[in-house]
């Protein structure tokens, strides 16, 4: 039998070793893992590299995660939003990377991962400095950044329901970046906030199908 609840947040957790790659869902504080993300503090991993829409809010979840000193280096579209003050503490400091990537093209590389697309062009940033070091190319009468996919060690995902097999479907504008991260990481931890009997999800309503789901706790 199927069942990929674990019994704790500490055991969905278990094996997320220091250096990894994580992708938070979220989009400011909507739909945003925080119980995943305050017991990946507990684990005390660190050095690790966060990809998010922004960089956290308040001092919880991701906010807490960086005034931890956990991450190395940020990926982001939004490094500064209202209440982002930890965030530039640490970068004002040194003690934090920064890459800025514009929020369209954030998503499209999150989903090239999860489709297994190597990279692709886009006109975005192109003419700027977010193309500097990459490859542009002439394509008709523009010029196009190539940009490559982005794929995670562990997506940390919200989602409503969920059952068993871990299909998924979110509430309202927490169907933002959560759905292309848990396609994209080698490892996708869901914590979900009902739980439903198996079946009793429509399939049309399915946002992340179970295949991209490797591990789910009730918060």
């Amino acid at each position: 039998m199927i069942d990929k609840f674990a019994q704790s947040i500490a055991e969905a957790l278990d094996g997320v070793t220091d250096g990894a790659t994580v992708l938070v869902g979220g989009f400011g504080a909507v739909g945003q893992a925080d119980a995943l993300i305050e017991g990946l503090i507990d684990t005390g991993v660190a050095d690790l590299t966060v990809v998010a829409n922004n960089a956290g809010y308040g001092k919880v979840g991701l906010a807490r995660l960086l005034e931890a000193r956990r991450v190395r280096r940020l990926v982001c579209s939004f490094p500064r939003i209202a209440g982002s003050v930890i965030f530039e503490d640490l970068y004002r400091s040194g003690a934090i990377e920064l890459e800025l990537v514009p929020q369209g093209t954030l998503a499209e590389r999150l989903r090239a991962a999860g489709a297994g697309i190597p990279a692709f062009f886009t006109p975005t940033g192109a003419g700027t400095n977010l193309a500097e070091g990459k490859e542009t190319r002439r394509i008709g009468d523009r010029d196009f950044v190539l940009e490559y996919a982005l794929r995670g060690d562990i997506a940390l995902i919200d989602a409503w329901r969920g059952d068993r097999w871990g299909n998924l479907i979110y509430r309202g504008a927490a169907r933002n970046f959560n759905p292309v991260m848990a396609a994209a990481a080698d490892l996708t931890i869901a914590q979900v906030h009902h739980v439903a009997e198996l079946g009793s999800i429509d399939p049309d309503v399915v946002a992340t199908p179970g295949i991209y789901v490797n591990r789910l706790v009730k918060v």
